[in-house]
């Protein structure tokens, strides 16, 4: 098993946690948007509280150990490594009850490229555990606004994990995907399941809108986070959102295996 020590060592080292790549101008950019409650930074959520762009950054100097310090504007963010593991081994906590209860979950990730594989990983051993892995509405359509206006993605499944491409972009199960903070492919996964009066997800695991639109619609949902996603703390301080670990998530994808092992081993999900 992977010890809490070679795993905070290895958060510094592949800059999951610490000084990470996102800059402090992007993380102050985007709490003032979500501050003017910006749909790009709400990622679905509907914040019940009033949340000015000082009370964005105390509350991200909580939860992920950013410099609280409004006159810090420049350069690389912090991390704090000790607020990812506390949060790693409540997000694997939360698993290992999911797979005791064996209920239906949903994986969704709006970062194909980076955090497919670490999904993917949890989904086969929750799917071992006897969880039922849901993949609904597979290859329908969703419309989603973009910097380059609407845009019409297609909702596609790899190794039980939800994600959106372009259409002809790949054939259907290919490894890639669209990077996209839209609520909208959970919502249109749920209200298909819904529809078909099929089994609703117990838990919902992700990242931007898959975890902030699930959990605004009622829906447990625990994810991974960067310091400029404010509203995933936003949703798990106002007890829509289970559990967010802060890391950077746009790292290389295999600097996230030692993270699998580590939540997999915490949740006694290893095979």
């Amino acid at each position: 098993m992977l010890s809490t020590g070679a795993l905070r060592a290895h958060l510094l080292a592949a800059r999951l946690a610490g000084p990470v790549a996102t800059t402090r101008e992007l993380s102050l950019r985007s709490y003032r948007l979500f501050a003017a409650r910006d749909p790009r930074l709400l990622l679905g959520l509907d914040p019940e509280w009033v949340w000015g762009a000082r009370d964005l950054l105390a509350l991200m100097a909580d939860r992920c150990g950013v410099s609280a310090d409004p006159g810090h504007t420049s350069g690389c963010d912090v991390i704090d490594p000790e607020r990812t593991l506390l949060a790693l081994d409540a997000f694997a906590d939360r698993l290992g009850r999911a797979a005791e209860a064996r209920v239906p979950v949903l994986f969704g990730t709006g970062h194909p490229h980076r955090l497919l594989g670490f999904y993917a990983a949890l989904a086969d051993a929750l799917s071992a555990a006897g969880c039922p892995v849901l993949t609904p509405a597979q290859g329908r359509s969703v419309d989603i606004t973009t910097r380059f206006g609407l845009r019409t993605y297609n909702l596609d499944y790899v190794r039980g994990v939800a994600l959106v491409r372009e259409p002809g972009a790949r054939p259907p199960g290919g490894e890639t995907g669209a990077h996209t903070h839209s609520p909208l492919p959970v919502r249109t996964v749920l209200g298909a399941l819904a529809e078909a009066g099929a089994p609703l997800p117990g838990l919902v695991v992700g990242d931007h809108g898959w975890v902030c639109g699930a959990g605004q619609l009622g829906f447990d949902a625990i994810g991974l986070a960067d310091t400029d996603d404010p509203a995933l703390f936003v949703g798990e301080a106002e007890g829509r959102v289970s559990v967010v670990v802060p890391l950077d998530d746009a790292v290389r994808s295999d600097y996230y295996r030692p993270l699998t092992r580590y939540v997999l081993n915490r949740a006694c999900l290893s095979q």
